[in-house]
């Protein structure tokens, strides 16, 4: 498959777990969607991360990510801290990475709680290739 057969330039991965981290990346990989994955094991990490590519303008739009994997349950920044943050970055950065919760969390609350933030998916883990042809983004 060439580069530009891809759906996306770059996603994200967001989990302390490195396990599923590297399970999920391994799908990502399988499912041929992508050109690179940055991961995460850290919600601040990432953060930190999209702070610093947004504030180079000539590089924000080809290293931002378009799909952001967030998972909700992570110590000192768990998925909705994270998602605070992340509302607090430039609108053009909030345009162009969409986010997907990936999560073990079958809560209900949880569920309802993305829905007031721009979460585009709830998925629970792991990643599959049917989640991931069935990506709406």
């Amino acid at each position: 498959m060439s580069d530009t057969s891809k759906k996306y330039n770059s996603v994200m991965l967001i989990d302390d777990n490195e396990i599923d981290n590297l399970i999920n990346q391994k799908m990502i990989e399988a499912a041929d969607i992508t050109k690179y994955i940055y991961t995460h094991t850290g919600a601040k990490s990432a953060i930190e991360f999209l702070k610093n590519i947004e504030k180079i303008e000539e590089l924000a739009d080809s290293i931002l990510p378009d799909i952001i994997f967030l998972d909700i349950d992570m110590p000192l920044m768990d998925g909705f801290q994270f998602l605070d943050e992340f509302g607090k970055l430039s609108e053009e950065t909030r345009k162009k990475c969409s986010i997907v919760m990936l999560t073990s969390s079958i809560n209900p609350q949880d569920v309802h709680k993305s829905k007031k933030y721009n979460v585009k998916q709830y998925i629970n883990k792991p990643l599959s290739q049917d989640n991931l042809a069935k990506l709406e983004i």
